[in-house]
C-alpha cells in the first residue's frame, strides 16, 4: 500500500483516487477554451472538489497531437492564480501538469502538492526542481514529443518497452535525490500509441504491478475511446467510464478523468462489489 508525502500532506492510496482534469487552454483536446476564463475555472474546480474529488490536475498547455507550444509567461500566468485560488478555497490535492521548470517552481511556491509531467522531467531544469521541493511527481511514457507522437509510432512489445521506460525513468530519479515513494508511474495511453498499443496497455495494465509503484491512468475521452466507438468527444462518457472500471480493477492507483461525478460513482460500486465479495 502507497502513501503520498507532500510537505505535511499524507494520502494513503489504500482505494482508486480521482484526479479532476482542469484545464485552462482554449485548445485542450476535450474542452478546449471552456474553462480558459479564470472565473470560469475557479468555478469547476469548486464543482469537482464539492462532488468529492481527491486531487485537482491544473494544466496552462495542450499537449495533443500537434499542439501548438506555450510560452513559459503564458503557462505561468493560466497556472499560478488558480492554484493559488484552490489553496485558499480546499485541502484537496492539488496537481500540475507542466514540463517547464519555471512552471513547476512557482506552481510549488503557491501551494501545489504534486507535479504531473508528460516529458517525465527532461526538460532542462525540471528535475533539479522537483528534488528540491522534494514533492512526488507522475513520470509518463510518451514515444516521441506531443506535435508527431501519432505519426505511426513502433514498438516490438508495447507493455515490455513501456514497464523498461517507466523503471528506468524511476530510478533516474531516485538517483538524482527523490525518493522512490514520490514517482508515480503513468503508462501514457494516447501518447505515442496506435489504438492496438493502448488497448493491448489496457488489457495488461496488471503487470505495472511489478515496477512496485503508485499508477496512475488517463484516457479520459481520449481517441483510443473515440475511434474504438466511432464517437466524437462529446459522447465518450460511457466508454470513458469502462476504461476507469478497467484500471480501477487491474490496480490503477489515481484515475485522472474529466467527469468527476460519473467515475466517483463508477468507483464507489466497484468498491461496495469487491467489499462483498471478500466478506
Amino acid at each position: 500500500m502507497f502513501t503520498l508525502t507532500s510537505g505535511n500532506k499524507k494520502l494513503l492510496l489504500n482505494s482508486p483516487k480521482v484526479m479532476g482534469i482542469l484545464n485552462v487552454t482554449p485548445d485542450s483536446f476535450s474542452d478546449g477554451g471552456k474553462y480558459s476564463q479564470f472565473e470560469l475555472a475557479c468555478q469547476h474546480a469548486d464543482e469537482m472538489i464539492a462532488a468529492g474529488v481527491d486531487f485537482i490536475d491544473i494544466g496552462g498547455e495542450s499537449t495533443r497531437p500537434g499542439a501548438a507550444d506555450v510560452s513559459e509567461q503564458q503557462e505561468l500566468d493560466r497556472v499560478v492564480p488558480l492554484v493559488e485560488y484552490v489553496v485558499r478555497n480546499s485541502d484537496v490535492w492539488i496537481s500540475v501538469d507542466t514540463s517547464k521548470a519555471a512552471v513547476m517552481r512557482e506552481s510549488i511556491a503557491s501551494g501545489a502538492h504534486l507535479i504531473n509531467d508528460v516529458r517525465s522531467l527532461t526538460e532542462p531544469g525540471a528535475l533539479d526542481v522537483v528534488v528540491k521541493a522534494q514533492v512526488p511527481v507522475c513520470i509518463m511514457h510518451m514515444q516521441g514529443q506531443p506535435k508527431t507522437m501519432q505519426h505511426d509510432p513502433q514498438y516490438q512489445d508495447v507493455v515490455a518497452e513501456v514497464l523498461q521506460y517507466c523503471q528506468q525513468r524511476t530510478a533516474e530519479c531516485v538517483a538524482a535525490g527523490l525518493t522512490k515513494e514520490q514517482v508515480i508511474v503513468d503508462p501514457g495511453f494516447g501518447f505515442g500509441k496506435t489504438l492496438a498499443h493502448n488497448y493491448r496497455l489496457l488489457a495488461e495494465l496488471n503487470r505495472f504491478s511489478e515496477l512496485n509503484q503508485p499508477l496512475l491512468i488517463g484516457l479520459s475521452r481520449k481517441s483510443m475511446i473515440g475511434n474504438l466507438l466511432q464517437r466524437p468527444v462529446e459522447q465518450r462518457l460511457a466508454g470513458s467510464l469502462a476504461g476507469a472500471m478497467l484500471a480501477a480493477q487491474q490496480g490503477a492507483h489515481i484515475i485522472r478523468v474529466h467527469d468527476v461525478n460519473e467515475t466517483i460513482d463508477v468507483l464507489r460500486v466497484l468498491a461496495e462489489t469487491q467489499a462483498a465479495a471478500s466478506s
